[in-house]
């Protein structure tokens, strides 16, 4: 595992974003979810392992339908101190947007060798978040991108007791750390309020401005502000 990649793309002096450090031996393996309004909307999905966080983009981000399988674009591995970053990746900047830690927790390996299953492309674990829990699993498909240079998977749930037919992103779009919607974070770090406001759910008003019910919108097709 290697931050080289990482580092090379991006300008410190710029970016607010954390540059790593030594971060092995930290007890329970932690997981975090991040929307990404940068130049399209996604979802960074990370697993912390050998001191860094495995990291995949998934475009549609994570569905709790078994039946539904996402995909997930693997990315270069970022420091653990990612985790908890929230804020603004300036615009000339690789990723430049809005970034919001959508989800986050710890998980655990459902399979006895982590670095194998990695290897074979069929990676089984239990995610313990605010938001996702239970069962997953990351499987390699045969497909790649960015020339060729890295591998595709699909990320699942499996069927347990959290797995549902909700639509958890739109249903929960707020930060699982500070509660804010993509539009109050670039309002307060300076960003994009617009092309942030994009990324949140239609109906949702920023958290500083608490909604009041409308009659002109019925109850049934107010999005929850979770």
């Amino acid at each position: 595992m290697s931050l080289r990649e990482y580092k090379k793309k991006r300008d410190f002096k710029v970016t607010p974003e954390p540059e790593g450090g030594d971060a092995a031996g930290r007890g329970n393996l932690s997981y975090v979810v991040q929307k990404h309004q940068a130049s399209h909307l996604h979802y960074d999905f990370r697993l912390e392992w050998n001191g860094v966080l495995l990291s995949w983009a998934v475009p549609k981000g994570p569905s709790l339908d078994p039946s539904v399988k996402r995909l997930a674009m693997q990315v270069e591995d970022h420091p653990v101190e990612y985790g908890a970053f929230e804020g603004i990746i300036p615009a000339a900047e690789y990723g430049g947007g809005t970034v919001m830690v959508w989800d986050r927790g710890t998980w655990t390996p459902e399979v006895a060798d982590v670095d194998a299953a990695l290897r074979k492309g069929d990676l089984k674990f239990t995610l313990h978040g605010a938001k996702l829990k239970g069962s997953w699993v990351l499987v390699r498909t045969r497909g790649s991108f960015g020339g060729g240079k890295r591998a595709s998977w699909l990320l699942i749930k499996h069927r347990d007791r959290f797995a549902s037919a909700e639509d958890i992103t739109v249903e929960k779009p707020r930060s699982a750390m500070t509660r804010r919607l993509l539009a109050d974070i670039a309002k307060v770090a300076g960003g994009n309020i617009e092309k942030a406001a994009a990324g949140d759910p239609p109906l949702v008003q920023p958290a500083s401005k608490p909604r009041k019910a409308s009659a002109a919108v019925p109850a049934r097709k107010r999005i929850r502000a979770k």
